[in-house]
């Protein structure tokens, strides 16, 4: 598994792991419906959901759409405790690494477009990276996390958080070190390598990378609550993430734990209206290309157990019994979420919590037992 418990996440200043969808399930399970409609279903979701949001287990947002319709959304919990202010649909919830999605489309579209190639190393856009061996990781490699490029979060990112204002800030800090294996060898799950590619965004582009990705990909999907602004810009609607503290257990902000703003390995902030539309941007090829987008999601290395790959940016998921899933998930202290789209079904789930993992993966592994997944 690749995301931490609420235990050990009180030990961690931040850990800003991948807590996706290979996390919420086992790829030796059976996807078979534990209830025969989705009214059934959805009764026993809003039933799961109260009990835990009343035990502190779950706070945020869930949506379930067939055939791009919602059928099920709802909020639950506060978005601000001191203020006893509840959390809304239209409620801005931070995403963690889910917003490798929006990164590696990005990516596609330039190769879409002919101004990166999927086999270049790294020293063809960044040519003055001070690492040899890093700059000849290829982009193919960082978008599979088989590169070997490693984290960006421990003791070094806890002393410089404030200092990490831009993607280059993360390159000037981390730009020297070495690899941790040797590229193409195996899959290393790596903040770092997203962080590159963002670099290359912003090479290619000549945008920020913020600015890219709001230009083409939030506003042609009309995504008009998702972005990567820095929290002191004091963004409205923004539910505070709540975290276990060390000690007691009692909940309080990670704010202060959690990157300056949003980057291209992840951490900016949406609405699981907006991620609906984004899947479904996706799906109708606003984005990319029918070829292109079958090449971003289509798993690429293994992952994890049996019937769990990474794609591009994307985890490729498949059951025992053959129900196969596209997405992404995120979580770090006060943040935990999932996208999971039914290619087969036509069932897309988000779920968006600002309490620590696993709280919005304990949900999307709930519908994902109870409702039809398959043909």
């Amino acid at each position: 598994m690749r995301y931490v418990t609420v235990q050990l996440l009180r030990g961690l200043t931040l850990a800003f792991i991948l807590s996706g969808i290979t996390a919420s399930w086992s790829a030796t399970e059976i996807s078979k419906p534990a209830c025969d409609s989705d009214a059934e279903a959805i009764s026993a979701l809003k039933s799961e959901l109260e009990t835990r949001t009343a035990a502190d287990r779950f706070s945020g947002t869930v949506l379930i759409a067939k055939h791009g319709k919602p059928i099920f959304h709802a909020a639950y919990g506060y978005a601000n405790r001191e203020q006893k202010i509840p959390n809304t649909l239209n409620t801005k919830i931070r995403f963690g690494s889910m917003g490798k999605m929006f990164t590696a489309v990005a990516v596609l579209q330039l190769v879409q477009a002919g101004t990166v190639r999927l086999d270049d190393p790294l020293s063809n856009y960044l040519p003055d990276y001070p690492n040899r061996d890093v700059a000849a990781v290829t982009i193919h490699q960082l978008l599979t996390h088989t590169g070997g490029t490693g984290d960006i979060f421990g003791p070094e990112f806890d002393a410089h958080r404030l200092e990490l204002k831009e993607l280059k800030d993360y390159v000037d800090l981390y730009g020297n070190r070495g690899l941790e294996f040797p590229p193409g060898s195996r899959f290393g799950y790596s903040n770092y390598g997203f962080v590159l590619l963002g670099r290359i965004i912003e090479v290619v582009s000549g945008q920020p990378y913020a600015d890219y990705v709001r230009n083409h990909i939030f506003k042609p999907a009309r995504m008009k609550s998702t972005d990567n602004l820095p929290e002191e810009l004091h963004i409205p609607h923004i539910a505070i993430p709540y975290t276990a503290s060390n000690d007691s257990g009692a909940l309080q902000s990670a704010e202060d734990r959690l990157p300056y703003s949003g980057t291209s390995a992840g951490g900016g902030y949406s609405t699981v209206s907006d991620f609906l539309k984004f899947a479904h941007a996706l799906r109708s090829h606003q984005l990319l290309s029918a070829d292109y987008t079958d090449l971003l999601v289509t798993g690429k290395v293994e992952a994890g157990p049996p019937g769990v790959k990474y794609a591009y940016g994307f985890e490729d998921l498949t059951t025992l019994d053959g129900v196969r899933s596209i997405g992404h998930g995120g979580g770090a202290p006060g943040i935990n979420g999932s996208l999971s789209v039914f290619p087969a079904s036509g069932y897309i789930v988000v779920v968006l919590a600002n309490l620590d993992p696993p709280s919005a993966l304990d949900i999307e592994r709930f519908i994902r037992r109870r409702f039809a997944a398959g043909e």
